[in-house]
């Protein structure tokens, strides 16, 4: 009796410190996101484009813009698909994600990445990349909801 007692206690106990101790993230969502970010520069460099996050059910329309500095020649088109994770509801995909970063494209080129906000989304996004584009560089990437 006293063990079957204790086991009640401590089962209580795990059930109820569990959330707390998870937290929010426990909750999170994911969803599918698709970017299409066009992307130009010679040393300093900038991009912008559009994309649609969709989130329980729900499609999203999404701004994209940012800036590239470092050694970054001229101008491609990339279309980006994926999965977002660890987001609580749509607006936190909305934020600033850093990465750094090299490549070459000329003609067509194969992209993937992995990048997290100021919110704790993170983004996974592979696709491809169109057009003449040398970089090492930094750059920073804006998305707003619209």
């Amino acid at each position: 009796m006293r063990v079957l007692n204790l086991l009640r206690g401590v089962t209580i106990v795990v059930l109820i410190a569990l959330p707390l101790a998870l937290g929010p993230s426990a909750y999170a969502g994911s969803g599918s996101i698709s970017l299409t970010v066009y992307k130009g520069g010679w040393f300093i460099g900038a991009s912008g484009g559009s994309g649609r996050l969709v989130f329980r059910g729900r499609a999203y329309r999404l701004g994209v813009g940012g800036i590239n500095y470092g050694l970054l020649f001229g101008g491609s088109k990339t279309e980006l698909h994926g999965r977002v994770s660890n987001i609580q509801r749509a607006s936190d995909v909305a934020g600033v994600y850093a990465a750094a970063g090299a490549g070459l494209a000329v003609g067509r080129g194969v992209r993937a990445i992995v990048l997290t906000n100021q919110n704790g989304a993170v983004l996974e996004l592979t696709g491809r990349q169109v057009g003449l584009m040398a970089n090492a560089d930094l750059s920073g990437l804006a998305i707003t909801m619209k």
